[in-house]
């Protein structure tokens, strides 16, 4: 009996010891195990910087800072239930730079209450190699810049990370792109998570939300989303402005990602899975080479996944994109995509920068047409202008090397009209929401020598739009 007490004392310590200890290996004062409680110091940075490569607990409660957080150097990190918040909308939350083996987990990081359109990102990661972000909360940090960037950096990590808010009405410049553009015009923005420049980056089972702006007619009118204004530099017809400039307005206003994968010609290796997004502009963006996209959901965006820019070798499959209102899935070559080229004069040898290589499987794209901004696209005309659940299409200037190689096999493409809708008590049957559940085709220009080659349709099942099922015979 005696033996059986001390066993039950002992279990009873054990599980006493564990709590005091918490998840983050946390002692009985509150201070992460072989790390220090930013509690001991006068502020969150000065304990940061007192303890290199140690991790710093941030107890549960609001800690107000006005510079951003910075860590660099080797191991170290944050962790915590406290909820830093920063009330200078012009800094960044949090910067790791030129840093590696950084751990941040569990924090939340916000704005003050009133300062939440901000003009600095939220998590900041530059020139590191292997940081990882989880569990970390970022939330009201709207700006143009993303909640969470990650830059020139190699082998990091952003998972079961929740990203809340964060979009604002802002200014898309594009006057410092005079050839192409040549002009700036007001819009919603935001990108909830960017990776540039960067090799090797897992993004896996992020939630990334939009609570607070919404692509409405009441939004549109109030803010005059999408009327050209004044840029950096004077405004001048670029080759793709012909449009702005004769409407003094652009109906793309709502920009920005819930998750980009960009800089196609040194970014690649890069996972993008298991992740959650509602009501984005475009939900998964690439322009990147080797990537895999898998078993994501995007609910209620203008786009689903878009692939373009020099997007080369990539698997885009499993994933349940619905609610959306223009692409559910759009391939082509952007303004970026060359051939190779060889050295003139003082320019160097470009490697060819191309779109192909593409595996598209096993895709869900259902209930299309009923998000946030059909109004905008497919609704606001009779014919549905150019919305289709899955599109191909040429390149946008003469000089993009085609789309080519793209096996398109397993993906469901379902109307959910079909099923019957009631409305006013009655059960109907409404046309598609779309024209075609695929289109194959230019951006407008006869005869376009960079139209898409070389794609292959197997297994498919896709339920016909208003003018059928593809606007071309879809070979095998």
């Amino acid at each position: 009996m005696k033996s059986a007490i001390s066993l039950n004392m002992a279990v009873i310590l054990a599980v006493a010891v564990f709590s005091a200890r918490g998840i983050y290996g946390a002692d009985s004062v509150g201070a992460p195990a072989g790390g220090v409680s930013a509690a001991s110091y006068g502020s969150i940075q000065q304990a940061i910087d007192a303890n290199p490569g140690r991790m710093i607990l941030i107890p549960d409660g609001d800690h107000v800072i006005t510079k951003k957080l910075r860590i660099a150097g080797d191991s170290g990190g944050l962790c915590g239930y406290g909820r830093i918040i920063q009330s200078n909308p012009a800094e960044t939350i949090l910067e790791i730079e030129h840093a590696s083996n950084v751990r941040v987990t569990g924090v939340t990081l916000t704005r003050a209450e009133g300062r939440m359109d901000a003009t600095a990102p939220g998590v900041f990661c530059y020139d590191s190699r292997n940081v990882v972000l989880d569990s970390v909360r970022v939330v009201d940090s709207r700006a143009r810049n993303a909640a969470i960037e990650i830059r020139e950096s190699q082998s990091c990590t952003v998972r079961d990370c929740e990203v809340l808010n964060y979009k604002r009405v802002a200014v898309d410049d594009r006057t410092d792109s005079p050839e192409h553009y040549g002009y700036a015009f007001i819009c919603i923005d935001g990108t909830g998570i960017l990776v540039s420049d960067s090799v090797g980056t897992m993004l896996r089972g992020n939630r990334v939300v939009e609570r607070n702006l919404f692509p409405t007619r009441e939004m549109k009118e109030t803010h005059k989303l999408g009327t050209l204004t004044e840029g950096r530099f004077p405004s001048k017809l670029g080759k793709l402005a012909a449009g702005a400039f004769k409407n003094n307005y652009v109906g793309n206003w709502h920009q920005g990602s819930a998750i980009v994968v960009t800089s196609p010609e040194k970014t690649r290796n890069t996972v993008v899975s298991g992740n959650y997004i509602e009501n984005a502009a475009q939900g998964i963006d690439l322009h990147c080479d080797n990537c895999v996209c898998s078993d994501n959901v995007v609910v209620c965006g203008m786009m689903g996944v878009k692939a373009t820019h020099g997007s080369r070798n990539l698997i885009i499959s499993g994933n349940m994109l619905t609610r959306i209102d223009l692409w559910g899935i759009l391939l082509n070559p952007g303004t970026a995509s060359h051939n190779a080229e060889a050295p003139a004069g003082d320019k160097p040898a470009r490697e060819a920068n191309v779109d192909g290589g593409i595996i598209i499987a096993n895709n869900i794209i259902t209930e299309y047409g009923c998000g946030n901004e059909y109004w905008n696209w497919g609704g606001a005309t009779d014919d549905q202008g150019g919305s289709f659940p899955i599109t191909f299409r040429g390149g946008q200037l003469e000089t993009n090397p085609p789309l080519t190689d793209v096996i398109i096999q397993g993906n469901v493409v379902y109307d959910t009209n079909r099923d019957g809708v009631v409305v006013d008590g009655k059960v109907g049957q409404p046309k598609p929401k779309y024209q075609y559940a695929v289109f194959v085709g230019s951006w407008g220009a006869k005869d376009d020598p960079t139209l898409p080659r070389n794609l292959h349709f197997i297994g498919n099942v896709f339920h016909p739009g208003s003018r059928g099922v593809s606007n071309v015979e879809l070979n095998p």
